[in-house]
Order: C-alpha cells, then sequence, then structure tokens
C-alpha cells in the first residue's frame, strides 16, 4: 500500500477513515494468532537449536531432554492439553518437567512452551504464570516471550501493562525483525487506550527508524488516524 502523501485530503488514502480507526482498535485482537504462530515459529527453530546446544552440554538428567523433545511435537501441532499435561504414557508434559527438572535449562524451556500453549487455550492466569518464570537469555526466544506476555495482557484489558511489557521486548530484541513487530503492537495499544500522542510518536519512530519493514509502510496510515482522532478530541 502506498504512503505518499497529497495535498488534497480526498486523495491520501484515508477516506475511509472509520474503516482505518476500527481496524486499530481491534488489529491485535484480529492478528494476534498470525502474529503469535509467527513468533512461536522463531521460539521453535531457534529453540530446538539452542536447546540441543545448551541441553545436552550441561544436561541434569536425559530424560528431561527426551521429555522436552516430545513435547516439542505436541506443541508444534497445538495439542496444547496433551503438551501440558502428557500424554497418560511415554510423556510427562511440560508441567511435570518443569516440577521435576526444576532448575534445568529444560524446566525454562518447558515453562516458555507451557505458557504459550495456555495461552491457546484461552487460560490467561496460567500463561502469565509459567512465561514470567521463564529465565531464558538468548536474544531471539527472550523478546519473543515478552512479547506472547504483552498479548496476555490485551487479553486481560491491561493495555497499560502491555503496552509497557512490548517496548521492553523490542528493547530487549534491538534488531530490524522482532522490535518493529513489538512496536508496532505498542503502537496499536496506544490507540486502543486513546493516547493519540504516544500512537503518533511510536509510529513515527518505527518509520525513521525501521525503514524497509512492513510496519514502517503502513505507519503514516495509523499517524494520520491517530491525528485525526487527536482534533476530534
Amino acid at each position: 500500500m502506498s504512503k505518499k502523501k497529497s495535498a488534497a485530503k480526498t486523495e491520501t488514502g484515508f477516506e475511509n477513515i472509520e474503516e482505518v480507526l476500527s481496524a486499530s482498535e481491534h488489529f491485535i485482537e484480529k492478528n494476534q494468532k498470525k502474529i503469535l504462530i509467527s513468533l512461536l515459529a522463531i521460539i521453535v527453530l531457534v529453540g530446538g537449536v539452542i536447546a540441543y546446544n545448551y541441553l545436552y552440554k550441561y544436561p541434569r538428567s536425559e530424560n528431561a531432554i527426551t521429555a522436552l523433545y516430545k513435547g516439542e511435537r505436541y506443541f508444534q501441532n497445538q495439542e496444547d492439553s496433551i503438551a501440558i499435561f502428557g500424554n497418560g504414557n511415554d510423556y510427562l508434559g511440560f508441567e511435570s518437567i518443569t516440577k521435576e527438572f526444576h532448575g534445568t535449562k529444560a524446566a525454562d524451556l518447558a515453562h516458555a512452551y507451557a505458557g504459550i500453549c495456555y495461552s491457546r487455550l484461552g487460560d490467561n492466569e496460567n500463561a502469565l504464570k509459567h512465561l514470567n518464570k521463564f529465565k531464558g537469555g538468548d536474544i531471539l526466544i527472550t523478546p519473543a516471550i515478552l512479547g506472547a506476555v504483552g498479548d496476555i495482557y490485551i487479553n486481560m484489558g491491561n493495555t497499560d501493562k502491555a503496552i509497557s511489557t512490548f517496548n521492553d521486548a523490542a528493547k530487549k530484541a534491538n534488531d530490524n525483525l522482532l522490535s518493529p513487530i513489538f512496536y508496532n503492537k505498542a503502537g496499536m495499544a496506544y490507540l486502543s487506550a486513546k493516547n493519540f500522542s504516544k500512537a503518533i510518536e511510536t509510529f513515527q519512530m518505527i518509520k525513521d527508524k525501521y525503514i524497509n519493514t512492513p510496519q514502517a509502510q503502513e505507519a503514516d496510515k495509523y499517524i494520520e488516524a491517530a491525528k485525526l482522532q487527536q482534533k476530534g478530541e
């Protein structure tokens, strides 16, 4: 979508401004699954490599590693209840892994997986409990988990906490892949909260700092939407 401005208001691309505003207010709800899945892909791909390296290097128990990898298969197939609680046969479940192998890297990753599974099941309280216990440290996984926490706060109606978490995730990521995603989500949350000045500031920063990203390409649309709403107050 082109973001070039014209002197004439009718040629700015905002003729359907109500549609734009509606889209901004419901963006997180409508796109949460898509964004979460993309972040989960990062967690799975990067997490698998990281897990292989340091879980085999410093394992407390090979059983923890085996259990975690079995859980990852259920996780990727979105069999969330089995992933969390086990299959009653040869797989313990992420909940049991976090308890039986507490203090290991396997247990730490199990907290992350369990939190996402609970989130997909709509259990925000347990999702937060596990995601907040994730220690991480990896430059990609940790920001992705923080972003997932921000989504949960949105689901719980805690917009201020969500904004703070999205901004924190963007800063920790500090790259051109994840940072603009999280800043964009913070900007959407600002719009939803009718904090138009912060929304404008955030989208302008995305536009200036992350020029070649999809989020930067759409920044003008939301900047204009925020300005129009701001004038209408």
